[in-house]
């Protein structure tokens, strides 16, 4: 697997883990991570880890931010992915 496709896995699993963590410390009234870095996450290519953590554990999805701004994120972050794999010759 190419560096840059490794290191976007590595930061969309630990967006997820983190995701997961927020949602288990907000039901348990421990220390919760702050919206804006959760956001910083998904942004800094994690929006498929935010997204899928969001699905699963229904967290975030209340708030119209992260509704709205994390799928958004994710399609260009996706297109950004293929045409870096197209350029690199992925697939042909």
């Amino acid at each position: 697997m190419d560096t840059p496709l490794l290191l976007i896995l590595i930061i969309n699993i630990f967006t997820f883990v983190v995701y997961a963590w927020d949602k288990f410390a907000a039901t348990r009234g421990m220390y919760r991570v702050s919206e804006k870095n959760l956001l910083r996450l998904a942004f800094f290519f994690g929006a498929a880890g935010a997204l899928l953590s969001m699905k699963i554990f229904r967290h975030k999805t209340q708030k119209p931010v992260f509704v709205l701004l994390v799928p958004i994120v994710f399609v260009f972050q996706l297109v950004i992915v293929l045409i870096y794999m197209y350029k690199v010759g992925y697939g042909y």
